[in-house]
């Protein structure tokens, strides 16, 4: 038997009330339930004389509709497999599968032009797929709760709205502000909403049916949306020879060309789906719509987009990589050792979840000086007094390691130094005792050596945080060789509770974000060393994906601390230390007393009176430009492929298990372009053979640190990819 995904029940009046309750799931998505069930009562709607309107509403309290359900969209072929198919054989693929993403676009119209009035009653949130549902609706009515959201958030997941959502929003509100929403992805309020003209009403959450309805009764005429009228103008003019509306498209695309720098397609998409369509009539502009959304599939850009930043987030979060058969172990009252950066953002975020801290620091006041880091973020942000003094109050400054007693788990983060870590880890286990879980912050030291100071390292993991702790999502969850699943299985449920992402990988110096990430600063230093022009490394890091450039983001971090990090490595290894090809360049900055941002000097020049940062221009005093400079596609080439190497190393050495964790890692720990999905993702899309030899003829000029490993010549030998090897292992 079919379980029912809509729920239909007609009243006296002949309003028929449908409630979205998608069986088995806590929030209603669109999924081929769903959709089954919306064409049948489109039909009844248009079809059925005894219906005279109707309202579309939800059955669950988590909100009115999420979105499409991207996980049975199967578009790891490259597309929405069962929509092509259902769309039939006998076309061209790309005929197929605009037919298949184009049925809830014309399903959606069949429902705007049945000549019955329909009303939306929105509970909660309402975004992607769920609000195209709501624009679809010839009057809304939404809860009128600020915390509720509404907006079109695809692009931020590598697609677009497909089923009118770039059509319907500018003329209900206007080009230029629908442009914002649908290339940002930002939602909306009920009544920012309410103000743009996007939704009709607010009222009380239990009221909104009984509005809706109340709509529909008064109006049995009313079933004409306003761009099917005679005379529709769009908010604020719409047209190519409109002045406002050139305007908008001139500033709109190079605003977006300078985020985006040309790698999104779904970008581009939306630019010119809203371009199109706004000077076309409705049953056009949607089929202008599905037939860029189709584009957008099609390319393996959008399938590698939704399998990181969307399936593989949302496992990973829900304890993917957590170990079966223990009990969740939730963080009542955790022990901070360091207030510096670092410590004090692991402070705020973790006393934020409602998580009791004892903040410890050398002094008193220093520890003060951390929990005063809360306070300031806090008040920028407007927080409620009450709320502020809620969080601060569950944060313990003290200098006194007997104050840990009772923490269940305590996180390391302390100077960057093997004798000062072991010496306050040693502190620690005096009082807390080896039963506890000690988890160091550490983003270079092995953790295996590190546990060595704790006399139970079964108890001992690392848990890597990046910079600003409040602000950068992910969490390196790092496992020593003796780490056991209950430090595993605590430390995820902890990263659970803070809202973070996790991943987790086996122990190596650097990991895997230190190690792989510093392969991209480092290739920006080596080239700034041979002679290449800052501006170009800058440039092309920016213009390839990259947040920020190598020498930006060596400021940021620090050159003090690449300075002593790689002092401390070449402490541990002695013999075989190698000196890395842009090491002498820090060396060379640190004789110039140049630390990066937190002095003032670093590879940029940063104004004392807050103007914008600038490259040092006495660079080229100390690193001479080279007569003959390489193209941009060579930079390009040498700072994403030197990232590559060392992502496919450490899945080879057994560092990362899962090209997932290394696709996560990579995008949300250290910014890797997003829109490949991340470099293993990007690695099978180009194909393995293709990065070999690319690694190969890059090696042949600049030395063995890009050398492939032999798991990649031997994955380019059989046509493999990491995806399929992953595939194949969980088939296994």
């Amino acid at each position: 038997m079919t379980e029912t995904a809509i729920a239909q029940e007609l009243d006296s009046d002949g309003i028929l009330t449908l409630t979205i309750d998608c069986p088995g799931l806590s929030m209603n998505v669109i999924n081929e339930a769903l959709a089954r069930d919306l064409a049948a009562a489109v039909l009844r709607i248009r079809t059925d004389d005894s219906v005279r309107g109707a309202v579309i509403t939800s059955g669950k309290a988590s909100g009115f509709v999420a979105g499409a359900d991207l996980k049975g969209m199967n578009f790891a072929a490259g597309g929405n497999a069962s929509a092509e198919a259902a769309a039939g054989a006998g076309k061209s693929r790309m005929a197929r599968l605009f037919e298949g993403v184009f049925g809830l676009n014309r399903l959606l119209r069949d429902l705007e032009t049945s000549g019955k009035p329909v009303a939306a009653a929105v509970n909660g949130l309402a975004l992607g797929g769920g609000l195209e549902i709501v624009l679809a609706c010839h009057y809304r009515v939404v809860a009128d709760n600020p915390k509720i959201q509404l907006g079109l958030p695809e692009v931020l997941v590598g697609l677009f709205p497909g089923a009118g959502g770039t059509q319907r929003l500018p003329r209900l509100m206007g080009v230029q502000p629908a442009l914002m929403y649908l290339l940002q992805g930002k939602n909306m309020s009920p009544q920012e909403a309410l103000s743009f003209g996007v939704v009709q009403e607010l009222a009380p959450a239990e009221e909104i049916v009984a509005r809706a309805k109340a709509w529909v009764k008064a109006n049995p005429g009313k079933a004409t949306q306003p761009w099917d009228e005679k005379g529709f103008k769009f908010p604020g003019g719409a047209g190519h020879m409109h002045p406002g509306f050139a305007q908008t498209f001139i500033g709109g695309t190079a605003m977006a060309h300078r985020q985006s720098y040309g790698n999104m397609n779904q970008v581009k998409a939306i630019l010119s789906a809203v371009y199109e369509g706004a000077q076309l009539p409705m049953d056009t502009a949607i089929r202008v719509e599905s037939k860029y959304f189709a584009k957008v599939v099609a390319d393996p850009q959008a399938s590698n987009m939704i399998r990181s930043l969307f399936v593989s987030k949302q496992a990973a979060e829900k304890g993917a990589r957590r170990p079966a058969g223990i009990a969740r172990a939730p963080t009542r009252k955790l022990g901070m050792l360091g207030a510096g950066l670092m410590g004090a953002g692991i402070a705020m975020v973790s006393a934020q979840a409602g998580i009791e801290v004892v903040l410890l620091d050398r002094d008193l006041e220093s520890a003060e000086k951390g929990k005063q880091y809360t306070a300031d973020r806090l008040k920028k942000r407007r927080t409620d007094e009450a709320k502020m003094a809620e969080i601060l109050g569950r944060i313990h400054p003290t200098a006194d390691y007997a104050d840990l007693a009772g923490c269940d788990l305590i996180i390391e983060a302390v100077f960057e130094a093997r004798d000062v870590k072991d010496s306050v880890t040693r502190a620690t286990e005096a009082v807390v005792g080896a039963d506890t879980i000690f988890g160091s912050n550490t983003s270079t030291l092995p953790i295996t050596s590190l546990a060595t100071s704790w006399s139970k390292p079964a108890n001992f993991i690392g848990i890597h945080f990046f910079s600003p702790v409040e602000k950068m999502p992910l969490v390196e969850i790092i496992v020593g060789r003796e780490t056991g699943p209950e430090a595993i299985a605590k430390a995820l449920d902890y990263v659970a509770q803070i809202r973070k992402t996790p991943i987790v990988v086996n122990d190596s110096r650097g990991f895997y974000t230190s190690r792989c990430f510093g392969t991209f600063v480092q290739e920006g230093l080596a080239m700034l060393g041979e002679g290449v022009k800052p501006a170009l490394i800058e440039n092309c890091a920016r213009h390839m994906g990259m947040p920020v450039g190598p020498l930006a983001v060596n400021d940021e971090v620090g050159l003090d601390l690449s300075y002593k990090v790689a002092q401390q490595t070449r402490k541990d290894l002695g013999d075989a230390y190698r000196a890395g090809p842009g090491e002498a360049v820090i060396e060379k900055m640190m004789e110039l007393g140049r630390h990066g941002r937190k002095n003032g000097k670093g590879f940029y020049h940063y104004p004392e009176d807050g103007s914008p940062k600038q490259l040092w221009p006495e660079l080229a005093t100390h690193f001479p430009v080279a007569a003959s400079q390489p193209s941009p596609a060579e930079v390009k080439e040498r700072l994403l492929y030197r990232q590559l190497v060392e992502c496919a190393r450490c899945f080879a050495e057994g560092v990362l298990e899962t090209p997932e964790d290394g696709d996560l890692g990579a995008i949300f720990g250290w910014g890797f372009a997003p829109f490949t999905g991340g470099p293993f993702s990007h690695m099978d899309t180009v194909g393995i053979a293709h990065v070999v030899e690319t690694l190969e003829r890059l090696a042949a000029v600049h030395g063995e640190r890009f050398a492939p490993p032999q798991l990649l010549r031997d994955m380019a030998g059989s046509s493999e990819t990491f995806y399929g090897r992953a595939r194949a292992r969980k088939a296994a």
